[in-house]
């Protein structure tokens, strides 16, 4: 555990994450809450796509997206998934591995309407990840939904959180000769004390 200085150090991921994260909002041009989200669909098929991290909870990570899209649909049928976040500019990035279960409470709501409104009815107008005739048919959907919710729509009930609560997060540190530094902490189940091991680059 000693080796555990500097970058490492302290005994609790989830904030060693959060201070990582707030470092890379510093530095990251763009989106530096960005992480690439792997599911699985029904045949074992793997799908990774960019999403925003909006939150470094006590015991886990939560992002949002539209329950009907294609990822939603993979979360809820595995009950796991996986990302990884990188700072090309800071050389490190953090992987996570866990459980998925929803976010549609009283966090949902309060985070939905602090979207801007065009994204928020954007998020009624989308049928996310299915077949679109054109650009111009969503708009005429953004315009319609526009005149039918007003300028304070609610949260639309197919849209909402994940929460990943995870059994492995690993932190990456990039060195030189390509001897980084990699430390994973791992627990299997989420009620259980972590173990902390590091590994080789």
């Amino acid at each position: 555990m000693s080796e555990r200085s500097g970058l490492f150090a302290g005994d609790d991921p989830f904030a060693l994450a959060r201070d990582w994260l707030a470092e890379a909002e510093k530095s990251e041009l763009n989106d530096p809450n960005a992480i690439a989200l792997a599911t699985v669909d029904a045949n074992g098929l793997p799908n990774v796509r960019m999403v925003l991290l909006k939150e470094i909870e006590e015991n886990a990570f939560v992002f949002y997206t539209n329950y009907q899209s294609a990822k939603a649909q993979e979360l809820d049928q595995a009950g796991k998934a996986s990302f990884v976040i990188h700072w090309k500019s800071l050389r490190r990035q953090i992987r996570v591995r866990g459980e998925i279960s929803r976010e549609e409470g009283p966090k949902a709501d309060e985070y939905y309407a602090s979207r801007s409104l065009k994204s928020r009815l954007g998020a009624w107008a989308s049928q996310q990840s299915r077949p679109l005739d054109s650009r111009a048919s969503l708009m005429a959907e953004v315009a319609k939904i526009t005149a039918t919710k007003g300028p304070n729509p609610p949260r639309p009930p197919f849209w909402g959180g994940y929460r990943i609560s995870p059994v492995e997060i690993g932190f990456w540190a990039g060195g030189a000769f390509r001897l980084h530094d990699r430390f994973f902490w791992r627990r299997e189940r989420e009620q259980d004390d972590w173990s902390v091991l590091r590994l080789n680059p």
